[in-house]
């Protein structure tokens, strides 16, 4: 490959990575082999797990830690692309063409990676400045970072660098750091507690949203900078354009652009100083060979014309959305409004006019709404959850089971489970109730704990003993108690307990209530008095309810 020099780079590395993998072996043991023989045990195991897990990494050519295999990476990327894409606002459908035009660009340049994954890149519809690469290949972009774009060169440039961040394995090594620090793969808990979706998202989804939350380090940023360029350059596009594109982020983000600040730059932070190496780089790549490239800037200017074309009704739409944030309901409906005139093929405007009606307590008009967000893109699952919740106010509870499902199907959330448990509540299915409350109570947010109650409120009373632990034990002044321990978060009253006990030839049953038991806490019981050495005693909780 003309002018190619990572190979060679690569192999110059390779007794460094190879000390290095067994380095971070030993610094793990040094570190925590002092905290406890438990720990020392786990920490043997790590490191049997670490020593057997130094791989070479496909695109840097290092040895390095890594026991999360391509496969592995393939199955995550797959399972989750969807989640993702839900998360972040669904694919942009309205022009399926420009989908197929930057995943055509985003092949070309995996093409000269050398790195087989089945890569794929979407469009997403989604007006903050941002792209995403999930492991095993799995890409996203923003359709408003493309509108930022001033060329297919430039496009390349940022495909470029995602293609690396998920062929050079970074967010495979961000699990695995994870999994390390819990002791092994098979320990591992991929939660989004610390991320903006954890209020909605439950289950599997929640580990896409982890992935979506990864920060890079200034390690991973500079490897993708530098294997992007030089794969784009292989690609047959002018290297330049990966310097022009990082001048630009610099000025925006001293600019302080907000939806840049919760976008791209949130995960790929620019400076000056990745300015600086991509231009060293590219004057290296100029002086083995790689002069001039192509830009294709008529190219791009005709794939975004549709995209362009549709600026004012987006604009509107996102001041739609600022006024219904802001419950300003007349404003956000003139808004929507004028966003559909302009472009009425887009389901998103469809959708947010019947958030707007639901708020406005316009059932039907929002179901309305929603059926026509639905016969435009029936692949999103806030159009279906919408739909349900005005139908679910409209006293039609067997659509809004289908629809909720649907839902559910597309992206698990709190909000539908909840629902689900709500309608099953008033049929009087009590275990579907319970069975959809706990899913919803998965969420670690207020409508998590709302969920939790409502599952406690119906459970406690249908399966005590699973809620309130008892253990009776005789004391040597022949007295026998009972600690008596509530292990939910709510407050219980009415615990009974049924005591059985057994000494020589004699038998006693009791059944002491405790009328109030606080969250969390443990009581000692009396049972009785003055009782010889047992040959057997059991206790077993047999009624609780949740308190007033």
């Amino acid at each position: 490959m003309r002018g190619c020099n990572r190979t060679a780079w690569a192999r110059t590395r390779t007794l460094e990575a190879q000390q290095s993998c067994e380095v971070r072996y030993y610094f793990i043991e040094s570190r925590q082999g002092h905290e406890g023989n438990m720990l020392k045990k786990l920490i043997g195991i790590v490191g049997l797990v670490v020593l057997a897990g130094c791989i070479v990494n496909p695109v840097t050519g290092q040895r390095e830690l890594g026991w999360v295999s391509t496969t592995q990476q393939v199955a995550i990327g797959e399972q989750q692309y969807a989640p993702a894409q839900q998360m972040q606002g669904g694919r942009y459908v309205v022009d399926p063409a420009l989908t197929e035009y930057v995943d055509g660009v985003g092949r070309r340049v995996a093409a000269v990676s050398g790195i087989n994954l089945p890569y794929e890149f979407v469009v997403l519809n989604n007006s903050v400045p941002n792209a995403w690469a999930l492991p095993g290949g799995k890409i996203a972009v923003n359709r408003g970072l493309l509108t930022e774009l001033k060329n297919e060169a430039e496009l390349a440039a940022v495909l470029g660098h995602e293609v690396v961040h998920a062929a050079a394995r970074h967010g495979a090594k961000r699990l695995e750091r994870g999994l390390l620090l819990q002791g092994a793969l098979a320990a591992a808990s991929l939660g989004a507690a610390n991320s903006g979706y954890a209020n909605a998202v439950i289950g599997s989804a929640q580990t896409a949203a982890t992935l979506l939350t990864f920060k890079y380090g200034r390690e991973a940023e500079r490897e993708s900078d530098y294997y992007g360029t030089q794969f784009m350059a292989q690609a047959g596009y002018d290297p330049e354009a990966a310097v022009t594109l990082q001048e630009t982020f610099v000025r925006l983000s001293e600019g302080r652009q907000s939806d840049w600040k919760q976008g791209l730059f949130s995960s790929h932070p620019p400076s000056a100083e990745r300015v600086a190496n991509n231009r060293a780089h590219v004057a290296r790549l100029r002086a083995s060979g790689y002069q001039g490239g192509d830009y294709g800037a008529d190219r791009y200017q005709a794939a975004l014309r549709n995209l362009r074309r549709d600026a004012d009704a987006y604009e509107a739409y996102e001041h739609a959305l600022d006024d219904f944030a802001a419950d300003a309901l007349d404003d956000a409906a003139d808004n929507v409004q004028r966003a559909i005139s302009a472009q009425s093929a887009e389901p998103a405007f469809h959708a947010l006019r019947g958030g707007i009606r639901y708020k406005q307590q316009r059932f039907e008009d929002a179901v309305i709404n929603y059926d026509r967000a639905i016969a435009r893109h029936d692949q999103m699952y806030s159009y279906f959850l919408g739909r349900a919740m005005a139908r679910t106010k409209l006293n039609t509870p067997t659509t809004a089971k289908l629809d909720l499902r649907r839902s559910i199907e597309l992206l698990p959330t709190a909000l539908a489970y909840n629902e689900l448990g709500k309608i099953a509540e008033i049929e009087g299915n009590t275990e579907a109730a319970v069975r959809y409350y706990e899913a919803a109570s998965g969420a670690k947010s207020e409508l998590g704990r709302s969920a939790n109650a409502s599952l406690l409120r119906l459970d406690v009373p249908r399966q005590p003993a699973k809620y309130v632990r008892a253990v009776v034990s005789r004391e040597n002044s022949g007295r026998v108690v009972m600690r008596v321990a509530n292990l939910t978060n709510v407050n219980l009253q009415n615990v009974t307990v049924q005591v059985e006990l057994a000494w020589g030839s004699s038998s006693g049953r009791f059944a002491p209530t405790i009328d109030r038991l606080a969250a969390g806490s443990t009581q000692l019981v009396l049972v009785t008095d003055n009782v010889p050495p047992l040959s057997s005693a059991s206790a077993y909780t047999v009624a609780a309810e949740v308190a007033n």
